[in-house]
């Protein structure tokens, strides 16, 4: 029996692996040790290991090392106790391997406790570009660290192996969150209504806003000058989802909180929406605003429009649904006015999602469960041929 760890720190982390859970729960061959931390354990941001229980996973081990700051030194501390609570799980229940996705500081605590450990490291969605935030840094030290890789496109495929990855190691199997969308049962528009109870009437935007990592101040200004420019747009309710536990991200809480209970007839300001309500939400959506990854991996596959601010996810593949902008006032209600024109709308009804058409969780599981992987800790640079 393979034993295979996975980590989930976040409540989007969580949803993009939770078909890969499934196929790895519900093998009789596979020992599924999950680990889980982060916001997950954190009341501030919904607790939401409660879904991953309620989901029918069991929880393998809690690792409890956010701090209650989101200042840069408390980020690094939390950082140091994801490795120690790591370590101590990697020792206790020695997996075959352990699965870390994306580019956030958690994960990178992860994979450090398990180089060292000498544990094999699964690294999904590699190989992308981030570069108005330090995850752009700490996506590329994880492929460094790991042995194995999966990612959401040919090009970022090709840029892991750039990194020196050997290329029989690196998978393009497309983004695992398109997977919840072809799959799962969105709930209607009234259902989601009465999740609002009842308050959800109007056509209406969705919002996430994350911290900038590498701006001054987490760039809390464009957080501002995007909820004035909301404020243009009198016919529309705003469902307002919290951002991660990143440095200035309590900041951008506290914003999100005053700023809802000044609009509280427009403004539906939630921690945590959970899988399904998240992706029904983005389904009936006008328009997904902010500067969250799904707005150019995942809701594209819902024929729903983006407005992406800033430089938070700058040099990400994006389709043609996804509209970008800068930080200004001006700028945002540009974007928005374009994002909710009838003429934008019919163009791109029928676009493609470059990041695949699902049956990415499938390709990741079938390889988990066959691979080789004795002699796959030492790993080799692989050199690009000399141009």
């Amino acid at each position: 029996m393979r034993s295979i760890a996975v980590f989930t720190g976040t409540r989007a982390e969580y949803s993009l692996l939770y078909f890969l859970l499934k196929y790895l729960h519900d093998d009789a061959d596979i020992n599924l040790q999950l680990f889980v931390g982060g916001t997950h354990l954190s009341n501030e941001f919904g607790h939401t290991i409660d879904q991953i229980v309620s989901d029918g996973f069991s929880v393998t081990e809690k690792l409890d090392f956010l701090l209650p700051a989101a200042t840069p030194n408390a980020i690094s501390k939390s950082l140091a106790l994801a490795i120690t609570t790591t370590a101590d799980a990697i020792v206790k229940h020695s997996p075959d391997v352990i699965v870390v996705l994306g580019d956030r500081y958690e994960a990178l605590g992860v994979a450090q406790a398990a180089m060292i450990n000498q544990t094999p490291i699964v690294h999904i969605h590699g190989g992308e570009i981030t570069e108005g935030a330090y995850d752009d840094a700490i996506r590329h030290a994880i492929t460094k660290l790991a042995q194995l890789h999966f990612t959401a496109t040919e090009s970022y495929r090709k840029r892991v192996i750039q990194l020196g990855e050997q290329p029989e190691h690196v998978f393009n199997v497309g983004a695992p969150g398109i997977d919840s969308i072809k799959q799962l049962t969105l709930l209607s528009r009234d259902e989601l209504s009465d999740y609002f109870a009842g308050k959800l009437i109007k056509p209406y935007f969705l919002v996430t806003y994350h911290p900038v990592t590498l701006s001054k101040a987490g760039a809390i200004e464009g957080l501002k000058n995007l909820l004035l420019a909301l404020d243009s747009f009198k016919d529309y309710q705003i469902i307002i989802t919290y951002p991660n536990a990143d440095s200035f991200g309590l900041d951008i809480i506290e914003c999100l909180q005053v700023y809802a209970k000044q609009h509280q007839e427009k403004v539906l300001l939630v921690k945590s929406l959970g899988q399904l309500r998240y992706l029904s939400a983005i389904k009936y959506a006008e328009a997904v605003i902010g500067n969250t990854s799904s707005g150019i991996i995942e809701v594209p596959s819902l024929q729903v429009p983006t407005v992406n601010i800033g430089d938070r996810q700058k040099g990400r593949i994006a389709s043609g649904s996804v509209i970008h902008c800068g930080n200004s006032v001006d700028e945002i209600n540009v974007a928005i006015d374009k994002a909710i024109s009838s003429e934008f709308k019919s163009s791109i009804a029928s676009l493609e999602n470059p990041y695949g058409q699902g049956g990415a969780s499938q390709a990741i599981y079938n390889t988990l469960k066959s691979f080789e992987l004795r002699g796959i800790i030492q790993k080799t640079f692989f050199n690009l041929p000399v141009q």
